[in-house]
Order: C-alpha cells, then sequence, then structure tokens
C-alpha cells in the first residue's frame, strides 16, 4: 500500500452563515458544498463564494454534467443549478445515515460512514446496485481517472483513500494534518482534491498524488 502525507495548496474560509462543510462537488468552474441550508458555489481563483442555493444540505453533494444532486436528511435532491429548483428526489440508501456522494459510471455512489461502505445506487431510483466495503469510515467520496478515492474522520484524525473497487481492498493513503477531518471530497479531474472541513468551516485543497 502507498502512502502520502497531504500536501496543503489553499485553504479557504471559514464563509459567513456557513458554520460546517459537508459535502461538496466540482462542476469545471465552483466547487458547490454543502452547509446545512443552503448550497453555495465557490470560485477556487476567489475566497468567497458567488452564489448559492437555498436548498437543505446536510451531506454528500454531487454533478453529473448538468445536475447537482444533494443529500438532505434520508432523501437525495436533483436539483437544475441554473434556477436551484428540486427537480426530483430519491431514497438516500442509508435512511439518514449517509455522507458522501459523487457522480461516476451514470450512477450515484453513495458513502455510510457506520457501515464504511460505498453504494453504487441507481439515479433514477435510488435502488442499490452493489456495494463496496472498506475498513474505515466513509465522509466524502469521489471518482478520479478511474480511481475510487474516500474521505475519512475518525477522532481527529482524517485521510483520504483509495480502494479497489472490486475488492475494496486500501491501495493508497493520504494522511491529513493533525485536526484535519474530512467531511466531503471531490477532485477536480487533475491534480487536486478538495476537502470539507466540518465544523471547521474550511474547504482544503490538497496535492492528488501522481
Amino acid at each position: 500500500m502507498k502512502k502520502h502525507t497531504a500536501e496543503l495548496i489553499q485553504e479557504y474560509g471559514p464563509f459567513p452563515g456557513a458554520e460546517q462543510v459537508h459535502g461538496l462537488t466540482f462542476d469545471g468552474r465552483y466547487v458547490w458544498f454543502a452547509s446545512g441550508d443552503r448550497l453555495s458555489a465557490l470560485d477556487p481563483a476567489d475566497t468567497q463564494p458567488a452564489r448559492a442555493i437555498e436548498v437543505p444540505a446536510h451531506a454528500g453533494t454531487a454533478f453529473d454534467g448538468e445536475h447537482l444532486f444533494q443529500i438532505a436528511e434520508d432523501i437525495i435532491q436533483k436539483i437544475d443549478p441554473a434556477t436551484g429548483k428540486v427537480l426530483a428526489t430519491i431514497p438516500a440508501p442509508g435512511g439518514g445515515g449517509d455522507s458522501g456522494l459523487a457522480w461516476a459510471e451514470g450512477s450515484l455512489w453513495v458513502g455510510q460512514p457506520r457501515d464504511h461502505r460505498i453504494h453504487q445506487i441507481d439515479p433514477d431510483s435510488g435502488k442499490v446496485l452493489r456495494t463496496i466495503q472498506s475498513n474505515r469510515i466513509v465522509t466524502g467520496v469521489t471518482w478520479v481517472d478511474g480511481e475510487l478515492w474516500h474521505g475519512v474522520w475518525e477522532g481527529d484524525d482524517g485521510a483520504i483513500v483509495r480502494l479497489d473497487p472490486e475488492s475494496g481492498e486500501t491501495l493508497e493513503t493520504i494522511d491529513m494534518p493533525p485536526g484535519m477531518g474530512v467531511s466531503g471530497l471531490e477532485s477536480d479531474g487533475a491534480d487536486r482534491f478538495y476537502c470539507g472541513g466540518g465544523s471547521s468551516g474550511r474547504i482544503r485543497a490538497i496535492r492528488r498524488p501522481r
């Protein structure tokens, strides 16, 4: 297994009116982050959100190239980012015990922190298609270049781990500095991961290992 120490590139926040950073996603321009009662869009070149959508936003966030998906308690909302309108909802597989959310291969991928699992679900029905077992608490989830990564927050320790999507074996670990848990996770598709900082109200960009 490969092990790395996180290389912190930049830190954003805390942001006015956003005491928590839960899930987050990247649409190619903005990092969208969930903070309880809204989804906010942060341009990584700026320091403050450019806009916000007033919608329940309690956990993971994802983007499929056109729509945002946001966990709110025991449902997943499909949202038009242009209007902020909720277009549809499906049940979340954990019934309110869900964490990370990602889009890949035409499916949503949902983290289950207590069960250390990631579910692949049908985005139209919420049906569970497959389950991947991790050996650590699962917070944020992201796919990049065919690699499955998830965030970890255990006590005061945070990490990002890469799993074999077939076996669930841990292939690679990036350890965060002490006191930096990971509440949400997203890749920019290139050289960085964006990590939600939970109750710190911060977003941290770290270098993706090559």
